[in-house]
């Protein structure tokens, strides 16, 4: 049985897939941005999971979130399910939070993050990016980067399981009731690589689609652009990893 962190567990896939993970038996430790929206919750806090409450646009409350959790029993695993479409939250929520997570919690063996498609059209560099959020943020490009930081992450903890994935395009509030994926297909990846024991599981620094590894970008696997993004990051937000 492991301790597993999904962020943004309200609704869609980290609901989804905090759910399946109880009913499997896990301890799940789920995430709202605010105590309105925790209610939601309710259903999975009866049944025993604990819960975070943070707008991962503050990096104020991710901190707080991640001092919460270094104090309470250790985390197994993180899943980096959050992410925001389009609007200023976009660099904030979609890479700012799950790096600033990924270097204030040491303890979790496995890390999932949740990249797209999308990061295939989306531009590979840190220069004049807006990590603050004063702008609108581009989703494509904020895609390249989280996937990038799981590749990094698996170069540089060496003992640590670290995977991208892309659930596909599913009919949830982000992606919309036409959305052409398998809702259930969308999630399943995300459990089995926080929890699974097979050999195929235990993979790090994959990218992932429906259970099937993938090229991701390019520029994902090349050192040279990690490390230019984890020093843009780091100085960003005054936390190296």
């Amino acid at each position: 049985m492991s301790r597993i962190l999904v962020t943004g567990s309200t609704e869609g896939l980290g609901r989804a897939a905090a759910e399946a993970l109880q009913s499997a038996g896990h301890r799940v430790v789920v995430h709202a941005r605010s105590p309105g929206r925790a209610t939601a919750l309710r259903p999975l806090l009866d049944r025993g999971a604990d819960a975070v409450t943070g707008d991962l646009t503050d990096r104020d409350a991710v901190r707080r979130i991640a001092a919460e959790l270094n104090d309470a029993d250790p985390l197994d695993a993180v899943i980096h399910n959050a992410g925001v479409w389009r609007g200023p939250a976009v660099m904030p929520v979609n890479i700012i939070a799950p790096y600033l997570l990924t270097a204030l919690l040491p303890a979790p063996r496995r890390l999932v993050y949740l990249s797209s498609g999308s990061h295939f059209g989306g531009q590979p560099t840190v220069q004049g990016v807006d990590w603050l959020g004063g702008s609108a943020g581009s989703y494509a490009d904020s895609k390249p980067f989280v996937t990038a930081l799981a590749a990094a992450v698996a170069r540089l903890r060496p003992g640590v399981r670290s995977n991208a994935v892309d659930p596909g395009w599913v009919p949830t509030r982000m992606g919309g009731p036409g959305a052409p994926d398998d809702l259930e297909l969308g999630h399943l990846t995300q459990e089995w690589l926080a929890t699974s024991d097979e050999p195929e599981a235990l993979t790090t620094g994959g990218y992932w689609y429906h259970r099937e590894l993938r090229p991701p970008h390019p520029a994902v696997h090349d050192e040279a652009f990690q490390d230019r993004l984890l020093a843009a990051l780091a100085e960003e937000t005054g936390t190296a990893l």
